[in-house]
């Protein structure tokens, strides 16, 4: 039976560096409302992050060939903890630069490479990953999206949903069932669809908040060339599930109500409270354990290995983390003390958005059956 085995993280020697570098940015250019703050990888800045872009801060690992700083992986966790952990507004670039970035350089021909990947690291092209459809949520192998070779390309139909990001972004990694007739996990492929394309319809989906993050992407006889197809014909499940590692591990996956456990510290400082001290204290030690587990799986990656079944526990266990911070600060807190306004502001808000937290990169009942099979326990 495989276990989750965590090791001591190598930080590199110019970490401190990257952190004063990041700090300093972000008070110069970040959002300063801790309301804003919370949640942060989802709220999109384009502006933050061209900024970002010129600082060397985005592509950091990538082949200078395509734009990049052939930085290591540690080095670029550095930086995105640093950034998650200030509520900077990353949510523009945060899907292309995390995953469709390298599965572009991975997969990709040299167009597309191209066209898409020097882009990115600038800070000036933004993806959005098309997986979920109506009447499939997580189960993937259910996709009917379907692509149809026309002459030398392909014409696309079908509609996706719950989309992060596709208003500001620029093109869509899509799964889509290029084979017709084909089943499940069969029959699957990954294109590449730049969102001005013809037939492409963006619809926002408003959130409780009021708040325009998700959307529905249709796609009405869409024409794509040849090589908008994204590596292998018909080996679009293997890429997809291979991404999630990228997508499942960072520390995303625990940080996103991070400015509330923030703002709580600060109250506890002056509240004078030994219940809301015992609370810091156990969140502090839960963060800091999802932060070994996170970081042992970026030291992995950086090795080439796949460490899929260990990003699926973190996603897991973070997202369990970070949906129950709002809820032990609503009832920790003295909310009628006049010093916890901000606290209030920021928990109220998280209480709204954090169920949403566990839908991204697969919802809580997916994950757990993968992380059943990887025991070997189904």
């Amino acid at each position: 039976m495989q276990t989750f085995v965590t090791e001591a993280v190598d930080w590199p020697d110019s970490a401190p560096a990257l952190r004063e570098q990041v700090r300093a940015l972000v008070a110069a250019h970040g959002e300063r409302d801790p309301v804003r703050r919370a949640n942060s990888w989802t709220k999109a800045s384009p502006q933050f992050s061209k900024k970002l872009g010129e600082a060397g801060l985005l592509g950091m690992t990538w082949p200078k060939e395509y734009g990049g700083h052939e930085r290591s992986q540690l080095e670029r966790y550095v930086v995105i903890e640093e950034l998650l952990a200030a509520g900077a507004p990353v949510g523009a670039h945060w899907i292309a630069d995390r995953q469709s970035g390298p599965l572009l350089l991975r997969l990709g021909n040299e167009e597309l490479k191209r066209r898409w990947v020097p882009a990115i690291a600038r800070g000036e092209a933004f993806a959005c990953i098309g997986l979920s459809e109506p009447g499939s949520g997580s189960d993937l192998a259910s996709v009917r999206t379907a692509a149809r070779r026309d002459g030398d390309g392909w014409v696309l139909n079908g509609q996706k949903v719950w989309t992060t990001g596709a208003h500001v972004s620029h093109f869509m990694i899509a799964l889509v069932r290029s084979e017709a007739g084909s089943e499940r996990q069969q029959g699957l492929s990954q294109f590449v669809i730049p969102m001005d394309t013809p037939g492409v319809t963006v619809k926002p989906i408003t959130d409780l908040t009021g708040a325009h993050e998700f959307n529905e992407v249709f796609f009405d006889a869409v024409r794509l060339p040849a090589h908008a197809l994204l590596g292998e014909e018909d080996a679009g499940w293997k890429q997809a599930t291979a991404e999630l590692s990228l997508e499942r591990s960072g520390p995303e996956r625990y940080l996103s109500s991070m400015v509330l456990f923030l703002e709580l510290v600060r109250h506890a400082e002056t509240a004078q409270d030994p219940a809301l001290a015992e609370l810091v204290g156990r969140l502090a030690a839960e963060a800091w354990t999802l932060r070994l587990m996170s970081a042992s799986v970026a030291a992995k990656l950086a090795r080439g290995e796949d460490p899929a079944l260990e990003a699926t526990m973190v996603k897991d266990l973070g997202n369990s983390y970070e949906q129950a911070i709002p809820q032990l600060v609503q009832a920790a807190v003295d909310w009628e003390r006049i010093d916890a306004q901000v606290v209030q502001a920021v928990c109220f808000y998280l209480l709204q958005v954090s169920p949403s937290f566990s839908l991204r990169g697969g919802t809580r009942e997916i994950v757990k059956g993968i992380i059943a099979r990887g025991l070997g326990l189904r």
